[in-house]
């Protein structure tokens, strides 16, 4: 049992590294920009544009920030 606990341990550490990695507040910004694309896409609006723009504009304002 405790090795597939240190198995299921390792497993999510490394996604939350890998999604998550040093600044969580991009991941925050791309959960959220998917989540308002969705609403929006449910209203009959068009806005794919949206997750990409605020990708660029949250690894912008994190690398701004870490300088």
């Amino acid at each position: 049992m405790s090795t597939i606990l240190r198995w299921l341990t390792g497993f999510g550490r490394f996604w939350y590294g890998f999604i998550v990695g040093d600044d969580w507040t991009v991941a925050a910004t791309v959960v959220v920009a998917l989540l308002m694309t969705w609403l929006l896409y449910t209203a009959s609006v068009a806005a794919w544009l949206l997750p990409p723009l605020a990708a660029v504009a949250a690894v912008g304002l994190s690398l701004r920030r870490h300088q």
